[in-house]
Parts: C-alpha cells; sequence; structure tokens
C-alpha cells in the first residue's frame, strides 16, 4: 500500500478530526499500535533454533514429520524428552533422535592436508590453526578427528558426524592411520621387532597395528599404522628407544590417501568415500 493510499484509507475515517493533522496522522512511524507492538517484541536470539528445524536440517525427516516425532516423545535435549511445539534449542545442545545423538546441520566431511606450523585445536588464541584452512569449506560446524602435532604433517579429517567421530575414538576398534616417520638415524632391526611385538613403558603396554622399514629408502624412514586419535604414541615410542623424530607424516586414514590433495590443501570426501569409511 502507498503513503497515500494508507492515508485515505486509515486518516480519514479516524474521527480525530482534521485528516491533515500531523498529530492525527497514521503515516510510517506515527501509528501508536505499532509502536506499542514494536516495543513488547523481545530480540531474537539469532544462536536459537527451532527444534524441529534442528531436526529437519541433520537430514533425518522433514519438519512436519519432526514435530510428529517430537510429539511421541522421540526426541531428547540434553537428556530430556522435549514434546513441546515450537520449543527452540542452542547448536551446542545435545539433540537425540530416538537415542542417536544428531546435529543441525547434514554431515560433512572434509579431509585436509595438514602443513608444518598450525595447531590442531578449535580454540582460540593459539595462532594459526587447522580450522583456518578449512575456514572456506564448509558453514557447518565441523571438528578435527584427533591430533597432528603443530610440526606435524599430513591427512587430518574434519565431520559434524557423531557417529564416525565415535568410530574413530573407540578404544577396541578404531580406524587405522598410517604415518610416515622420519629418525634422526637408522632404526635398528631389533628395535623394529620390538615396536611389531610390542612392549611395556611403566607397566602400560605400548602397541601398534604394524611398523616396517618405507621400501627403497634408507632405514632412518619408517612406517607406522597406529588407531590412536593423536600422535602422542609414537614420541612415546621412539623416546624409549632413544631415537629423536625428525619428521611425521599421516599419509592415510584407513583408505583415504593424500591423491590430489596438495599440501594445505582439502576436499569434500565422495559418497563413496565417505561409506567405505563407515563400514571400516
Amino acid at each position: 500500500m502507498s503513503k497515500n493510499q494508507h492515508s485515505k484509507g486509515k486518516g480519514k475515517t479516524s474521527g480525530r478530526g482534521n485528516a491533515n493533522s500531523k498529530t492525527n496522522s497514521f503515516t510510517k512511524g506515527n501509528a501508536p499500535v505499532k509502536k506499542k507492538a514494536k516495543a513488547t517484541n523481545k530480540p531474537s536470539n539469532s544462536d536459537e533454533i527451532r527444534l524441529n528445524k534442528y531436526i529437519a536440517n541433520s537430514g533425518i525427516c522433514s519438519r512436519r514429520e519432526a514435530d510428529e516425532n517430537i510429539a511421541i516423545g522421540l526426541v531428547t535435549v540434553n537428556g530430556k524428552v522435549i514434546v513441546e511445539m515450537g520449543y527452540k534449542v542452542k547448536r551446542t545442545d545435545d539433540v537425540r533422535f530416538d537415542g542417536q545423538r544428531i546435529a543441525p546441520e547434514p554431515p560433512v566431511y572434509v579431509l585436509l592436508n595438514k602443513p608444518k606450523g598450525f595447531a590442531t585445536t578449535t580454540a582460540e588464541g593459539k595462532g594459526r590453526t587447522v580450522m583456518d584452512l578449512v575456514a572456506n569449506a564448509t558453514n557447518a560446524n565441523i571438528k578435527p578427528i584427533g591430533r597432528l602435532g603443530r610440526n606435524s604433517l599430513g591427512l587430518l579429517l574434519f565431520t559434524n558426524d557423531d557417529t564416525i567421530v565415535q568410530k574413530f575414538t573407540n578404544s577396541k576398534n578404531g580406524v587405522a592411520r598410517l604415518f610416515q616417520v622420519e629418525l634422526d638415524k637408522n632404526l635398528k632391526f631389533e628395535d623394529l621387532k620390538k615396536i611389531q611385538s610390542g612392549f611395556k613403558i611403566e607397566g602400560k603396554l605400548v602397541a601398534v597395528e604394524e611398523v616396517s622399514y618405507i621400501q627403497n629408502e634408507s632405514k632412518n624412514l619408517v612406517g607406522i599404522k597406529i588407531k590412536n586419535t593423536g600422535n602422542t604414541i609414537l614420541r612415546t615410542i621412539f623416546d624409549h628407544l632413544n631415537y629423536d623424530i625428525v619428521k611425521i607424516d599421516c599419509v592415510a586414514i584407513g583408505h583415504l590417501t593424500k591423491k590430489d590433495i596438495p599440501r594445505g590443501h582439502w576436499k569434500h570426501l565422495t559418497e563413496q568415500e565417505v561409506n567405505t569409511l563407515k563400514m571400516l
């Protein structure tokens, strides 16, 4: 409605006297009803999202179906069953659908070939971090699985899929990662056998999945496969055997390799790569 139409429609029928009087004009900014409504509106919290939209964004079902599932008690927020329509949650809340935790966006999987000099952390104030390297990969709230030291290199997987995170952090199964480790001197064969067999440090068994010399390379380059989410165990092993680590490079995560990913670059996993990862 134009300004002139507005004046004709309401200003002349107000019954408050002269229609040309500024005090009786209902033009924008002077309508008392609008002022009252504006004054009573509560500011919106940009961190909150309706529960049904949160569920729909996760890719589980539509918003209408989400309402139906909420109504029958299939959804919990921070451990409490929610049946209220229009309930709002924060993105940091623990939202579960039929017992399974979900994220407020479709699952995203980003594989980074990490260079030296970047800390594996989501915290601020830590200098350059891996989050800076994947900042343009997605708007989803992805986080790195496991850790690579600031001066370590290689593959690092980011996701918002809690199921995949649990698969990596499962102490019994886990997902194997293959590292190429450069030492300050050649690894003795008897030390290689010790690592293969496993040994105890301060009463705790230290074991790896596999370890071997790298074919056609000097004996100070070793391939070692572990299921730990960090790489601290590598330093623990070689410190115990009196070797200094010169370089650590994660060259594979399960079936995922650095092929076609230059250092400092990332890629989204293909559907086939994701499906294979889930079956590991």
